[in-house]
């Protein structure tokens, strides 16, 4: 079946779904595979859920029914299949890539688009080969502007995500130390995320960026569709009032208010900003959608609990990120200070020495204990400053844990170690 035949099967029916336990009537299910599952195995169960028909790339599944659509690859055809439709609409998508930032800044961006514009963006963190096709066929042609998120861990990743979503604007957050066991070094997580730039070079798109990022100054210095935010000599100027314990930014004379924490998320506030400006959004609006953008997701979350003040911001964590949270959480004003930080994944074989770095830096820090949670940091050498544990349960159950009372907690960790259910306990 070609692919213009398969997008007309998409127009009549309810959507596409990857998991056979989200069947709804008249979707199509794709069977996609990974390393401990074959969806193909499942296509008969969506069908009989409801499913209008069946992606498969195996034969042997099809059980002579025509419901059962065999194609050479079921991943490429979704990939195929987003493209396509992403040519029949007339919205303009902004894309978004970067180590550490995206998910926050997409979601500040989206909610000052949407006090102007019918605008969508990436649901959760579904920004990979898989979620990237899946938001993009999820946009319709009331969409004005879609905001997509690009996550990658390997060269190339974002070139592809890119030539799928085919963006008119992008954004790199910053460079940072992530996924480096992946991308093999620090000059490769640059050039990958920068496939992005590549694109919009060729493509005549415009580039949102920091002027105050050396390196995303330097990569666009021959650029010329750009516009820039930053303290000074940019499109839109700004300045920090305060970060501590939350943020305040002045732009312009007026005072934009955050619920956010942390000088790290000075930049993602700051480019929603930014966009929201050159796409025309009333400032005033502008202004109201950050100060009642409350994170819910585990990112730079601030938790109120038995009078502790929990600054949660669990959902993934790189060296880059985590050394920025801890600074921000020195600098905060706040008192009677503990930490709680988890092993970070995904950092190759150099993973001792970036959280022995971590460490160093921390035994420098005037607070009252801080907890090491998971086997790498377990290996680091630390003073009598630190308590070193397995996992959050382990963590539960300690005196030394249990009897902190009237605390501000900075938990900050890898998505794997899931302390955010240590929050429970505090």
């Amino acid at each position: 079946m070609s692919i213009e035949e398969l997008y007309k099967k998409f127009n009549n029916s309810s959507g596409i779904t990857t998991d056979s336990r989200k069947i709804t009537k008249d979707c199509i299910f794709f069977s996609l595979k990974g390393s401990n599952f074959n969806g193909n195995k499942f296509a008969e169960s969506a069908l009989k859920k409801g499913a209008m028909c069946a992606i498969i790339d195996e034969k042997k599944y099809s059980l002579n029914n025509d419901k059962y659509i065999l194609v050479n690859d079921s991943l490429e055809a979704l990939q195929k299949l987003a493209n396509f439709h992403r040519k029949k609409l007339s919205t303009k998508i902004i894309g978004i890539t970067g180590s550490n930032g995206k998910t926050t800044t997409k979601e500040l961006i989206s909610c000052v688009l949407k006090t102007k514009f019918n605008c969508y963006s990436t649901k959760g963190n579904l920004n990979n080969h898989i979620g990237v096709p899946l938001s993009i066929l999820e946009i319709s042609n009331k969409t004005e502007i879609a905001v997509i998120e690009m996550g990658a861990s390997h060269i190339g990743e974002i070139k592809l995500l890119s030539e799928i979503a085919e963006p008119n604007y992008g954004l790199i957050t910053n460079f940072g130390i992530a996924h480096i066991e992946g991308f093999g070094s620090e000059e490769n997580v640059i050039k990958g995320k920068c496939e992005l730039y590549d694109f919009l070079t060729k493509n005549s798109g415009l580039v949102f960026f920091n002027t105050d990022d050396e390196k995303q100054k330097r990569i666009l210095s021959n650029f010329k569709n750009k516009f820039g935010f930053g303290k000074r000599g940019s499109d839109l100027n700004y300045s920090v009032k305060t970060s501590h314990p939350n943020i305040e930014i002045n732009v312009n004379g007026d005072i934009i208010q955050s619920s956010l924490f942390g000088n790290y998320n000075v930049q993602n506030i700051i480019s929603a900003v930014s966009i929201g400006h050159y796409f025309g959004v009333d400032f005033k609006k502008i202004k109201k959608a950050i100060s009642d953008y409350i994170s819910v997701n585990n990112r730079s979350q601030i938790l109120i609990k038995n009078k502790n003040k929990i600054i949660l911001d669990a959902y993934n964590a790189n060296p880059t990120s985590m050394l920025l949270a801890i600074k921000s959480f020195e600098k905060s004003g706040l008192k009677n200070k503990t930490i709680i930080l988890g092993d970070m994944y995904e950092l190759g074989e150099n993973e001792n020495k970036f959280h022995q770095e971590i460490i160093d830096y921390c035994e420098g820090l005037y607070v009252n204990k801080i907890f090491l949670v998971g086997k790498i940091f377990s290996l680091t050498k630390y003073s009598e400053k630190f308590i070193s544990v397995k996992n959050y349960i382990e963590l539960s159950e300690l005196e030394e844990f249990t009897e902190i009372k009237n605390s501000n907690y900075l938990i900050k960790g890898s998505r794997a170690m899931q302390l955010e259910k240590i929050v429970e306990y505090i």
